[in-house]
């Protein structure tokens, strides 16, 4: 009798990559329109409507981190920090913001910050996968055959 695998399927583990950068991509994108709709009031704008006053602390900082940091976490460019800074900025909402009004956020109307907090963190953890520009960035090129072989000259 054999103990079943907790191993993925092949497929799964291919995919993976694929499904983190489709994920990162998703979640970066929404918190791009979150930002994008507080600082310019497009997409329904800030609170149903308009935008938050220029520099109003926190207001406007969450929204530029959220435009900047969701961009960032989107594309894949320095998706590690840009997704601890997006994370942490969700924290402090939750926190600040909404647990003044109840301690689950069912009740007091914090589930996106929540949300977004653990779905940054994830990504700041598993790192951005593919389509990221961070990984297209950091490739070297591709070295000649006869430099693959080379050996380092002695000097002595």
């Amino acid at each position: 009798m054999s103990v079943p695998s907790n191993e993925p399927p092949e497929l799964l583990r291919t995919a993976t990559p694929v499904a983190q950068g489709a994920f990162r991509l998703v979640v970066g994108f929404l918190f791009a329109c979150h930002g994008a709709a507080s600082l310019f009031g497009v997409l329904g704008g800030a609170h149903g409507g308009g935008t938050v006053p220029t520099l109003q602390w926190p207001g406007w900082w969450a929204a530029a981190i959220q435009l900047a940091g969701g961009a960032l976490v989107a594309l894949g460019l320095f998706t590690r920090v840009a997704a601890v800074v997006c994370s942490g900025s969700m924290a402090y909402a939750y926190f600040i913001v909404h647990q003044s009004n109840g301690l689950f956020p069912i009740v007091n109307g914090g589930e996106a910050s929540v949300m977004f907090c653990w779905a940054f963190l994830l990504i700041a953890f598993i790192g951005p996968g593919a389509f990221a520009l961070d990984t297209a960035l950091r490739r070297e090129p591709t070295r000649r055959a006869a430099d693959q072989d080379a050996r380092p000259v002695s000097t002595t």
